[in-house]
């Protein structure tokens, strides 16, 4: 008996996702819709047999909860739409997707072509709303995903995975990234319960492993609307390989780690081997993952340090790894050093030098470029490390006598610098590096709470997981990602400002399917506290409404708006307290902790410590 259209419209649908499965994605968010029921119709059925679902009444939380997934895991996760504005709000995730190099796959269902551009409801042009942020833009058949054959959505799945995830298979020269599958459905959209039953059987009867293509209504056909996005490689190759003498002095800049979770070990100790040979110190920034990395000797306090840096710091040649810090300091400092700079970043060709300083920029990583040096610099191995220079060996003991300077101060300045029945932000930094339990992975929110960790808080014991979506530096979604973040890791620290999570309200609402324990650290400070540390209110305060314009309080009760979502929390407003209110939240599945804060005096404390560091008798 030939299948009801509406089966046919599942049955391609099952198809596709089966595929998708197959070539490595790892989970779906579904979210509310009309058009797309055949989607989440399928994806509801493949649930029993291992697809990780879960669903959400707010696309863009669908995506950022997706997003942070995709980079706990790193595979690629699936957001489900429906047509219209649904697709509009997947925007801002797929930029940062873009920009972070994160795998992630959208699925978005529209009208047939027969609909499009004559005045039908819920039809827009949303197959271009996503695609310059795409790394491929698919489309199913004009007709209806229904008119398409089983080995067409076989090779859609293939290409949209292997551009997602930079495979070889789709030759693309771009790093991992957001991938749109723009799928167009013709009525009927219902189904029956007779029919969803047979669907169902038919999976169960189906052999573990088995193609599971569904019916074929007809031979279909596919469109390849442009080949996966290229990036041209930039003053890369063979000019990268010796650019830099590990036999004269020099310093490496460490940015975020945006590699694949395979080549950290590889990428850690290629550093170890590239510092024992060249003596050379490492500045880390906080998300690069290498505080506290055991055999590694880092600088983190290098923002204190480079406001009015020495002379005795200066260096003839730098290595950068990754993306360029956010430190305005640091970058100050780079410009202005007059020897060789080389980048390498972990299979990301695009350009990442807006400083126009590097004289080459290697893509394929570290390791690989180490490998490939030739003469004193390829004998680095740990049984045979090489012997680092003189001048080499005096650079890194100025910095690191500089490094244990600065932590001391902060020590001392950071304990005193609470009074007994308040709490700072610098401070909370500190605070929360050293109270958490070794291994507890944190998400620090844009704006204040990443730039605090990065200057505060100096190198831990132990190294930590630390995380930011610093691709794009939006506060877009923060709550949202964090949940998708611990569904993917098991246990997770969040840090955010008040206005922050507030952007992200409906991140709330993840609690019952969280599958994780959460513990979310809201800064309550009463606005927009990275505003504070800009040159933006006046003197006098009358001649420019700055908390209106800027600060933006909106006087929402963080523990209230928890509350309402069934999440429990506790109020800090003593720094004694933190510790115990810390503990009782680790234990619970999601809690909040509101850490109250002054954001004005918290702007004046950090630069009272920034002109401490500049005039510490002890200074180099």
């Amino acid at each position: 008996m030939a299948a009801s259209p509406w089966t046919a419209n599942v049955g391609r649908a099952l198809s596709l996702l089966r595929a998708l499965r197959r070539h490595g994605l790892g989970g779906v968010v579904v979210c509310p819709g009309s058009r797309s029921a055949p989607l989440a119709m399928a994806a509801s059925l493949l649930e029993p047999h291992g697809l990780l679902l879960r669903t959400a009444i707010d696309e863009r939380s669908a995506a950022f909860f997706a997003l942070g997934w995709s980079r706990g895991t790193g595979r690629p996760m699936a957001v489900i739409t429906t047509s219209g504005t649904a697709v509009a709000n997947l925007l801002p995730a797929v930029v940062e997707a873009d920009h972070g190099t994160i795998a992630l796959l959208v699925l978005t269902a529209d009208r047939p072509a027969r609909l499009k551009r004559c005045g039908a409801n819920q039809s827009v042009n949303q197959e271009e709303f996503l695609r310059h942020s795409c790394r491929w833009m698919g489309e199913g058949s004009p007709l209806g995903l229904a008119q398409m054959s089983a080995a067409a959505l076989e090779a859609m799945a293939e290409r949209a995975t292997a551009a997602a995830l930079a495979s070889d298979r789709c030759g693309a020269m771009a790093p991992p990234g957001p991938v749109h599958l723009n799928l167009p459905f013709d009525e009927p959209l219902q189904a029956s319960a007779a029919e969803l039953q047979v669907l169902a059987d038919a999976l169960v009867r189906e052999r573990p492993g088995g193609g599971g293509r569904g019916p074929s209504p007809g031979p279909g056909a596919i469109a390849w609307p442009e080949t996966p996005r290229r990036c041209a490689a930039w003053k890369g190759g063979d000019d990268a390989i010796q650019l830099l003498d590990p036999d004269r002095p020099g310093v490496v800049v460490a940015g975020p780690w945006r590699g694949s979770p395979g080549s950290w070990a590889g990428h850690v100790e290629a550093l170890r081997r590239w510092q024992w040979r060249s003596g050379w110190p490492v500045l880390a920034d906080v998300l690069s993952g290498l505080r506290g990395v055991a055999g590694l000797e880092v600088v983190a306090g290098y923002d204190l340090l480079l406001d009015h840096p020495a002379p005795s710091l200066a260096a003839g040649q730098v290595l950068r790894l990754g993306p360029l810090p956010a430190s305005r300091r640091l970058q100050r400092w780079l410009g202005g050093l007059e020897g060789e700079q080389l980048l390498i970043s972990e299979g990301d060709p695009r350009p990442l030098d807006p400083l126009g300083r590097a004289g080459a920029q290697w893509s394929d990583g570290l390791e690989a470029w180490l490998n490939r040096q030739s003469g004193s610099a390829n004998q680095m191995t740990a049984a045979d490390p090489g012997r680092p220079a003189p001048a080499s060996l005096k650079l890194k003991r100025a910095w690191w006598q500089a490094e244990r300077r600065i932590q001391g101060l902060m020590d001392r300045a950071l304990s005193a610098a609470d009074a007994p029945d308040g709490c700072s932000e610098p401070w909370l930094a500190r605070a929360l590096n050293r109270l958490l339990p070794s291994g507890i992975p944190v998400l620090l929110a844009n704006s204040s709470p990443v730039r605090d960790w990065d200057h505060f808080t100096g190198v831990p014991d132990r190294c930590r997981p630390i995380h930011a979506f610093r691709g794009a530096s939006g506060i877009d979604g923060t709550l949202s990602i964090a949940c998708g973040l611990t569904a993917a890791l098991g246990r997770l620290v969040l840090v955010s400002g008040d206005l922050a999570l507030l952007h992200d309200s409906n991140g709330w609402l993840w609690h019952r399917q969280l599958g994780g324990r959460l513990t979310v650290v809201q800064i309550e400070n009463g606005g927009g506290g990275i505003f504070e540390q800009l040159p933006i209110r006046t003197d006098p305060d009358a001649a420019l409404d700055f908390e209106r314009l800027f600060a933006m309080p909106q006087g929402v009760d963080g523990c209230i708006l928890a509350a309402a979502h069934g999440v429990p929390s506790r109020r800090v407003e003593r720094a004694a307290d933190l510790a115990e209110a810390l503990d009782w939240a680790l234990e619970q599945p999601l809690a909040l902790l509101s850490v109250t804060t002054h954001r004005r005096a918290d702007a004046g404390l950090r630069q009272r410590l920034r002109t401490m560091a500049a005039q510490d008798p002890a200074a180099p």
